[in-house]
């Protein structure tokens, strides 16, 4: 199969599409510059499908590759016939492609191998040809100095059939079949870990059984967590009696001596090769599924938590708050850049709350604060109290923000790097307010597993978690789009095209001739060939610059069409920039050719309409329930406002303004049957939540959604 087809086959899109965009991938295109500027050639794909065709993509490749080695590792044992390569060819899906080479496959020592020396591979094929009634005479001709008896040489000769019988793909194909439909996934608990303290969150799984097709991602991640750490043992099992059953139809066409031996050698290639290879097949496959649904939910979780609301640019004091250390403060202006450090010990042991307010009220005037942040850690609800009997000159927005993966920043090269004469807790504090400002900003800075969405991170399969983030990222970062002017690296390097050492070039160049004044300059970077100018111009912004649609998500390859637009309309570009209704004047038509149609048209208008408008909401003020300080202060049926902090596939997690966050189980998201968690809740979403039930030996709080 040729690659446009197989990814056809598996996505159900257009060949054109599909030829057009593989094409456009094999010109070190990225997946946001194509959906966003290639339109009229892929057939209008979104992201989604374009990242499911570059998925394909890899997949069909490696598939191909692992082809040719196998055919190489065949072709050099002298065994590769036409016929033979033609199979491996054809075949379409890693796990046939390994079913049909398995007999090639040089293995250790085997049974099986060690019948063969002994001259015990004629008669098998013997018992396997099923006409002789007098099999064991017929045994008693292959004795010899390995083979005492007739029960060896039968024995031999049954140990090759059962490895003849493993490496039938009609046999592996029958039982796979019916590990996917069948199989059970049993645990039980270790009984010398029964008690241990940290096998208690796994209490669940000390005696668990449940179909494996039916075993939601979350559960199966947390039974293979538990077995991992040595709490539980995980057994799969199915019907043996049917498996043996529907082996020996395929198998056994007589009832005479021979079939006798090939039953042993069924039952014996059944507990011995099969079942053990494709039971750890079949979970291997259980867990890729898993994996991929936590990833999927991480991802969801990640992009919404990326996309947050941004307050913009003000200037805002951050406060880490802390007890015995105090509350470290910070003062950032409007672009972040850090002003001023202090601490403050407004809190136990010192109680120094009149001291604080003193110096809180004199940075807000000195700084000409617009907002403060607060971390939303240790003495977070201490802090925002405080904070809020203040009695400042003018009204002063409060907020409480994540601090998750501040601590993995402020410790990071990049904070060392940004903030090398500053200690981990001013550059805490300064996360802290730069995430107040722009989540997007801030929040690429950090090892995304480190932010605190999802579950079960380090279990799944990292490279893909890695891949699959990294993807979020840089889809948020290029539908935002980024000042040249202001971004950080990391921020940069997630421009389509731009990678982290361009994007160390863009800021030297900044740092050495000043800010941007257009896009053109850009390509005066070092490095930054026409390749990397084409694919990130459009998603890299300049404010105040010489050309107003360098501070939009026009490209500059478009600039001379909306030249011609303006000349037509009378006007000048900066003119028509914002101009609705000249703009609404423009027929399109007249300017469609066969390399831009009417689907980038209509992004040009919109994006002139408003341009670099951020597609984010803004920040709003939010405020817990002052009388809830400690899970014992939790009654059944009272109404809490909260922050969705997580969302799984069973749930979402709520913040309530204590250590311990609430369940919604996905059952108490709504009166009618929940699908998907994200149609109901959204990450960081201000909600009203009703107290069901709270167990407080367990931590453990259940919630509903108030509506």
């Amino acid at each position: 199969m040729q690659l446009v087809p197989y990814i056809v086959q598996h996505t159900n899109l257009s060949q054109k599409s599909v030829e057009n965009t593989v094409a456009l991938l094999n010109e070190d295109c990225t997946v946001p510059f194509i959906s966003r500027y290639r339109k009229e050639r892929t057939g209008n794909l979104d992201e989604v499908q374009i990242g499911a065709i570059v998925q394909y993509k890899t997949q069909f490749e490696a598939l191909e590759k692992r082809k040719a080695a196998i055919i190489k590792a065949v072709e050099e044992q002298g065994l590769l016939t036409p016929e033979l390569k033609a199979k491996f060819s054809n075949c379409t899906d890693l796990t046939s492609l390994e079913d049909l080479y398995l007999p090639f496959k040089k293995s250790k020592k085997t049974k099986a191998e060690t019948a063969r020396k002994n001259g015990l591979e004629p008669l098998a094929k013997i018992i396997m040809a099923q006409r002789s009634d007098e099999i064991e005479f017929i045994a008693s001709k292959y004795l010899g100095k390995d083979v005492i008896n007739e029960d060896d040489a039968l024995e031999g000769a049954r140990h090759i059939i059962s490895e003849w019988i493993n490496e039938r793909t009609d046999i592996r194909t029958q039982l796979r079949g019916q590990l996917e439909r069948h199989a059970i996934i049993t645990t039980k608990v270790v009984k010398t870990k029964k008690d241990d303290e940290k096998a208690q969150k796994f209490r669940d799984y000390f005696d668990w059984s449940e179909p494996l097709n039916r075993c939601p991602s979350h559960r199966f991640l947390a039974i293979m967590r538990a077995e991992k750490e040595g709490f539980v043992r995980v057994k799969i099992e199915i019907d043996d009696d049917r498996a043996l059953e529907n082996m020996e139809r395929r198998i056994i066409k007589t009832n005479n001596a021979c079939a006798e031996q090939i039953e042993l050698a069924i039952a014996d290639a059944y507990k011995r090769l099969l079942f053990p290879s494709l039971s750890k097949e079949i979970l291997k496959s259980a867990k890729e599924k898993a994996d991929a649904s936590a990833i999927q939910v991480f991802s969801k979780n990640l992009k919404q938590l990326l996309l947050g609301a941004p307050l913009g640019e003000k200037r805002i004091l951050a406060i880490d708050p802390g007890f015995r250390t105090g509350c470290k403060v910070v003062c950032l202006d409007e672009q972040g850049d850090l002003k001023h450090n202090e601490t403050i010990y407004p809190h136990a042991p010192q109680r120094d709350s009149s001291g604080a307010i003193k110096k809180l009220s004199s940075l807000v005037d000195a700084y000409k604060i617009e907002a403060i942040a607060i971390g939303n850690g240790t003495a977070s609800r201490e802090t925002e109290q405080l904070v809020k009997r203040i009695p400042f000159r003018k009204p002063i927005e409060v907020f409480v923000v994540s601090e998750a993966g501040a601590s993995i920043y402020s410790a990071s090269k990049i904070a060392r790097d940004e903030f090398p004469n500053y200690d981990v807790t001013v550059r805490g504090a300064v996360s802290i307010g730069r995430r107040l400002a722009d989540p997007l900003a801030e929040l690429v800075k950090i090892d995304a597993k480190s932010i605190g969405v999802g579950q079960y991170q380090h279990d799944v399969d990292q490279t893909q978690l890695k891949t699959s983030l990294d993807t979020v990222v840089e889809s948020c970062v290029n539908s935002v789009g980024v000042n040249i002017n202001t971004a950080s690296v990391p921020l940069l390097s997630y421009v389509s095209g731009i990678g982290p050492k361009l994007a160390e070039n863009i800021v030297a160049y900044r740092n050495e001739q000043g800010a941007f004044k257009s896009r053109e300059q850009i390509k005066k970077v070092a490095r930054l060939g026409g390749k990397a100018f084409e694919q990130s111009a459009g998603f890299l912004r300049i404010k105040n610059g010489d050309n107003p649609l360098d501070d939009s998500a026009v490209h500059p390859e478009s600039y001379s069409l909306v030249s011609q637009m303006a000349k037509d309309q009378g006007v000048q570009i900066k003119e028509i920039v914002g101009n609705k209704s000249a703009l609404k004047d423009i027929n399109l038509k007249s300017y469609c050719t066969d390399a831009i149609g009417m689907p980038t048209l209509e992004d040009i208008i919109k994006e002139l309409e408003k341009p670099g408008l951020d597609l984010r909401e803004k920040a709003k003020v939010f405020t817990f329930n002052q009388n809830i300080r400690e899970i014992t202060d939790l009654r059944e049926g009272q109404l809490l406002p909260g922050i969705v902090n997580n969302i799984t596939n069973f749930g979402c997690f709520v913040d309530i303004g204590i250590k311990e966050s609430g369940l919604i189980h996905i059952s108490n998201l709504s009166d009618t049957f929940v699908k998907d968690v994200n149609e109901h809740v959204s990450l960081h979403q201000q909600v009203v939540v009703k107290v069901l039930d709270v167990d407080v030996p367990r931590k453990r709080i259940q919630l509903a959604l108030h509506k």
